[in-house]
């Protein structure tokens, strides 16, 4: 009606895990990464919670499923995301 609200465009987000193999089960956690919408794939990611995951090293998830890293939700729940699908 009368107020008009202008959201800041959300920044481009994947759900990443490390592959089998790479690291040990209990290290295999859902981190969330922040993907560039334009250009291709850097030699490396960076999550929320400043991990590095190589792109050949992880596996892109639906959602977060499995044990979601802690850090990267804290962080995430302060940031506007739009979930890559």
């Amino acid at each position: 009606m009368g107020n008009l609200v202008h959201a800041e465009t959300a920044e481009l987000v994947a759900v990443v895990r490390l592959r089998r193999g790479v690291v040990g089960e209990c290290k295999r956690v859902s981190h969330i990464v922040p993907i560039p919408e334009h250009g291709p794939i850097p030699s490396h990611l960076t999550a929320l919670c400043g991990e590095l995951i190589l792109p050949e090293q992880a596996e892109v998830l639906s959602g977060v499923s499995g044990m979601p890293c802690e850090a990267c939700l804290a962080r995430s729940s302060r940031r506007d995301c739009r979930w890559l699908d």
